[in-house]
């Protein structure tokens, strides 16, 4: 499997989030900074991306190209952002799902009421507008 890189070009990133239905509009240049991918920086295969606020995390944006699925990038992907995590000082990281809620569970995340987000996490566009009300609240703790 190819290296895991930063700060992919945000074209792509905006390609490869809408390819997969995932939402793009809420992201900023700040956002760059903590994303990560895999393949070609113009075409990258895997992205994830954190928002650090502070002890707090919220992992977003993880898609891996329909070709590239059950090889284990998915999986190598969220242990590098969780990492990076870890170097800023994060212990919780959050994130919000629709669909992979199995995925996140075997890693170690666990679902929690939208309630028990810290303000950090509900303010975030993601929390408060981007993502049904319906969406699983994950938590894992560093």
């Amino acid at each position: 499997m190819a290296d895991i890189a930063r700060k992919p070009s945000r074209t792509a990133i905006v390609a490869l989030l809408e390819g997969a239905n995932l939402p793009s509009a809420d992201l900023t240049d700040g956002h760059l900074e903590h994303f990560f991918f895999l393949g070609p920086r113009t075409a990258p295969f895997g992205l994830v991306g954190l928002e650090i606020y502070g002890k707090d995390a919220l992992l977003r944006s993880l898609v891996v190209a329909t070709d590239f699925r059950a090889a284990g990038a998915g999986s190598a992907l969220v242990g590098h952002a969780e990492n990076h995590a870890r170097t800023r000082g994060v212990q919780s990281v959050y994130l919000l799902t629709t669909t992979a809620e199995p995925f996140f569970a075997r890693r170690g995340y666990s679902r929690i009421e939208r309630s028990e987000a810290p303000a950090s996490i509900r303010s975030t566009r993601e929390y408060s507008a981007i993502c049904p009300t319906t969406s699983a609240l994950m938590v894992k703790q560093l």
